[in-house]
Protein backbone atom coordinates (compact mmCIF):
# COMPACT_ATOMS: atom_id res chain seq x y z
CA UNK A 1 0.00 0.00 0.00
CA UNK A 2 1.55 3.69 -1.01
CA UNK A 3 0.12 6.70 -0.11
CA UNK A 4 -3.72 6.86 -0.12
CA UNK A 5 -3.81 3.73 -2.04
CA UNK A 6 -5.78 0.74 -0.39
CA UNK A 7 -5.52 -3.13 -1.43
CA UNK A 8 -8.94 -4.56 -2.94
CA UNK A 9 -9.89 -6.93 -0.51
CA UNK A 10 -13.29 -8.86 -1.65
CA UNK A 11 -14.16 -9.94 1.53
CA UNK A 12 -14.17 -6.39 3.03
CA UNK A 13 -15.82 -5.37 -0.78
CA UNK A 14 -19.10 -7.53 0.14
CA UNK A 15 -18.89 -7.45 3.84
CA UNK A 16 -19.53 -3.19 3.52
CA UNK A 17 -22.24 -3.73 0.95
CA UNK A 18 -24.03 -5.79 2.70
CA UNK A 19 -23.38 -4.20 5.94
CA UNK A 20 -25.23 -0.96 3.89
CA UNK A 21 -27.98 -2.89 2.65
CA UNK A 22 -29.09 -4.94 6.06
CA UNK A 23 -28.66 -1.21 7.51
CA UNK A 24 -31.08 0.66 4.78
CA UNK A 25 -33.55 -2.36 5.30
CA UNK A 26 -33.53 -2.41 8.97
CA UNK A 27 -34.46 1.39 8.84
CA UNK A 28 -37.02 0.04 6.68
CA UNK A 29 -38.16 -2.39 8.46
CA UNK A 30 -38.68 -0.06 11.83
CA UNK A 31 -40.54 2.57 9.81
CA UNK A 32 -43.37 0.11 8.48
CA UNK A 33 -43.28 -1.27 12.32
CA UNK A 34 -44.19 2.28 13.89
CA UNK A 35 -46.02 3.44 10.95
CA UNK A 36 -48.39 0.37 10.69
CA UNK A 37 -49.44 1.69 7.05
CA UNK A 38 -52.44 -0.40 5.02
CA UNK A 39 -51.14 -3.03 2.24
CA UNK A 40 -50.62 -1.11 -0.97
CA UNK A 41 -48.65 1.76 1.52
CA UNK A 42 -46.69 -0.94 3.29
CA UNK A 43 -45.93 -2.62 -0.38
CA UNK A 44 -44.58 0.52 -1.34
CA UNK A 45 -42.17 1.34 1.12
CA UNK A 46 -40.62 -1.98 1.10
CA UNK A 47 -40.00 -1.66 -2.44
CA UNK A 48 -38.56 1.91 -2.25
CA UNK A 49 -36.84 0.25 0.48
CA UNK A 50 -35.52 -2.49 -1.85
CA UNK A 51 -34.33 -0.04 -4.08
CA UNK A 52 -32.40 1.76 -1.41
CA UNK A 53 -30.48 -1.08 -0.52
CA UNK A 54 -29.58 -1.93 -3.91
CA UNK A 55 -28.66 1.68 -4.50
CA UNK A 56 -26.55 1.61 -1.14
CA UNK A 57 -24.24 -1.59 -2.29
CA UNK A 58 -23.87 -0.07 -5.32
CA UNK A 59 -22.51 3.26 -4.10
CA UNK A 60 -20.51 1.90 -1.72
CA UNK A 61 -18.72 -0.99 -3.14
CA UNK A 62 -18.26 1.97 -6.47
CA UNK A 63 -16.47 4.17 -3.41
CA UNK A 64 -14.40 1.36 -2.14
CA UNK A 65 -13.17 0.08 -5.79
CA UNK A 66 -12.52 3.73 -6.69
CA UNK A 67 -10.54 4.26 -4.09
CA UNK A 68 -8.63 0.83 -4.18
CA UNK A 69 -7.44 1.99 -7.50
CA UNK A 70 -6.84 5.66 -7.02
CA UNK A 71 -9.79 6.95 -9.34
CA UNK A 72 -11.24 9.77 -9.02
CA UNK A 73 -15.19 10.16 -9.19
CA UNK A 74 -16.02 11.63 -12.13
CA UNK A 75 -12.51 11.96 -13.44
CA UNK A 76 -12.39 10.37 -17.17
CA UNK A 77 -10.69 13.42 -18.77
CA UNK A 78 -7.09 11.17 -17.75
CA UNK A 79 -8.44 8.72 -19.55
CA UNK A 80 -6.71 7.15 -22.83
CA UNK A 81 -8.78 6.14 -25.29
CA UNK A 82 -9.07 2.67 -26.77
CA UNK A 83 -6.10 2.08 -29.30
CA UNK A 84 -8.75 -0.95 -31.40
CA UNK A 85 -11.79 1.75 -30.99
CA UNK A 86 -10.54 5.11 -31.65
CA UNK A 87 -10.84 8.35 -30.20
CA UNK A 88 -14.60 8.17 -28.29
CA UNK A 89 -16.89 10.55 -29.94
Amino acid sequence: MSGGRRELSLGRLALFSLGAAAAVLLLVTVLVAALRPSPVVGLVIVLVGVAGAVAAMGTVSTGMTRQAFDEEPGDESTREPDPDTGPER
